[in-house]
């Protein structure tokens, strides 16, 4: 594998790792990961798709898999096939079957669900672009509800588009500065991950330039926001409930000393939860208080920081915020009404979860999770759960994101595409098919996966993806090895 020989490593910055560098760790074995590119690694959507039935797949490509051995879903990838094909332009990733994520970057999420229990109430503190929404969302099985937070508007856009790409069903997007939770949803959230804006030490490998603007003050400036950040996640946290707090960065001011901050400004109330027996070899990169610190010479990945904490007590609430949140734009829908478009949605082979609850805004018909209803009110939110449909005179129309979320393809008519049928799909193109179920509306799958809701003109079936989502030019897949 070639060097990654523009890789920038400021001098200051390998002295202060080397002060900090484990006994048993070389400099010299973590200056030469650091110059090595990235292994590529992936992580299966079992929202989607069984990981027995991914593997299969990607043998039938000549893929070589290896297991990540902290997250059941994830693997490290070979290709033996055209690699200047990317990834994220096979039908497979659009089709939402698996997840470009770093290695590293699913510790977070693994370390949150370590006690096998099922949180209902999840916060994401900074959740752009998705990996770790999604990767939440896929733990729970749609189940109970997750707030999925971003404070840059761009990467809200984002955020949604890879959630619903997904299938996420159980996702409420906010757009806040991260410190307003504490104050505005005090011990609200069964769990709480905090993947916190930091220096980016450990990110070397896959953007060469991340350090080009790293300098001692900005860590002192990053690690003060970083405790504002911890302490309003640990507000917002329920008594019993559990903070995972992580960066992707290497330094100890930004990583140990933001929790050790943490455990002595409420010492009664939290503690640490050791992660050194989260999976085989966790040890290696375990500190003695138990967080985990990986330098990218231990797995071969990015570096990465990871704690788990515990509160184990109530602790004196935060001011009450003073903005106002405005009227929430949404009524519960009449029942009625509720079992008229249950009923239709199941006609049109979208069975609602029970665990979700319909809502009316003018003529849109939307899908919450119920986990989330106590929040409503509290926060604005940017969106939340599915747009399921908009009423018209004559039915309504069903939503492409909610198809792709809740579609049984084993209740309704649909029809199978091929590759070639489905490349034209998500290039935006219309296509002719041999033949066509009966009727004018049915959902279009491929590997028995939903893409969509489509109608047929004649013997066209007339391209009805959302423009934002078209791929001109850039979907493909892979031929058999």
């Amino acid at each position: 594998m070639a060097k990654h020989l523009s890789a920038f490593l400021p001098p200051e910055f390998l002295a202060a790792t080397r002060a900090i560098m484990p006994a048993d760790l070389s400099m010299d074995d973590f200056i030469a990961a650091c110059q090595r590119p990235l292994r590529s690694s992936l992580r299966v959507n079992t929202l989607k798709i069984s990981v027995a039935d991914f593997t299969a797949r990607a043998a039938a490509y000549g893929w070589q898999l290896s297991p990540v051995p902290w997250c059941a879903e994830g693997f490290w990838i070979d290709r033996s096939d055209d690699e200047s094909q990317r990834l994220g332009n096979m039908l497979e990733h659009l089709a939402g079957l698996f997840y470009l994520q770093e290695a590293s970057s699913m510790l977070p999420v693994s370390a949150l669900f370590s006690d096998n229990t099922l949180p209902e109430r999840v916060l994401d503190v900074a959740a752009a672009p998705g990996s770790k929404t999604t990767q939440i969302a896929a733990r729970m099985g749609n189940q109970g509800g997750i707030v999925a937070n971003e404070y840059s508007a761009s990467r809200v856009k984002v955020l949604h588009a890879n959630i619903s790409r997904c299938g996420v069903s159980n996702s409420a997007l906010t757009h806040f500065d991260g410190r307003v939770f504490g104050a505005a949803l005090p011990e609200t959230f069964d769990a709480i991950l905090l993947d916190a804006p930091c220096s980016g030490e450990g990110v070397v490998r896959k953007d060469p330039d991340a350090m080009s603007n790293w300098s001692p003050e900005s860590i002192v400036s990053i690690a003060a926001t970083q405790r504002e950040l911890i302490d309003s996640a640990f507000h917002a946290l329920k008594p019993g409930g559990t903070l995972v707090y992580s960066t992707c960065t290497l330094n100890a001011q930004e990583n140990q000393e933001v929790c050790r901050w943490l455990l002595a400004r409420y010492p009664e109330a939290v503690t640490v939860e050791p992660l050194d027996g989260l999976f085989p070899g966790a040890e290696r990169a375990a500190t003695p208080e138990g967080f985990l610190h990986v330098f990218p010479q231990i797995f071969d990945s990015e570096g990465f920081f990871v704690a788990r904490l515990r509160k184990t007590a109530a602790i004196a609430p935060l001011p009450a915020p003073t903005y106002k949140v405005g009227a929430f734009p949404f009524s519960p829908l009449p029942g009625k009404e509720r079992d008229a478009i249950t009923q239709a949605a199941r006609a049109a082979g979208l069975p609602l979860p029970e665990t979700h609850s319909l809502w009316l805004r003018d003529k849109e018909i939307w899908l919450f999770p119920q986990a989330l209803t106590p929040l409503f009110g509290k926060v604005r939110f940017s969106r939340i759960g599915l747009k399921l449909a908009e009423r018209f005179p004559k039915g309504y129309r069903w939503q492409h994101e909610a198809v792709v979320a809740l579609a049984d393809t084993s209740g309704h008519a649909t029809l199978e595409l091929d590759a070639e049928q489905a490349q034209s799909w998500f290039m935006g193109r219309d296509f002719y098919p041999e033949s066509l179920p009966d009727g004018d509306e049915f959902i279009l799958t491929w590997l028995g996966q939903p893409l969509g809701l489509a109608k047929r003109i004649g013997s066209r079936i007339k391209n009805a993806l959302p423009r934002e989502l078209v791929r001109d030019g850039a979907a493909f897949v892979m031929p058999p090895a």
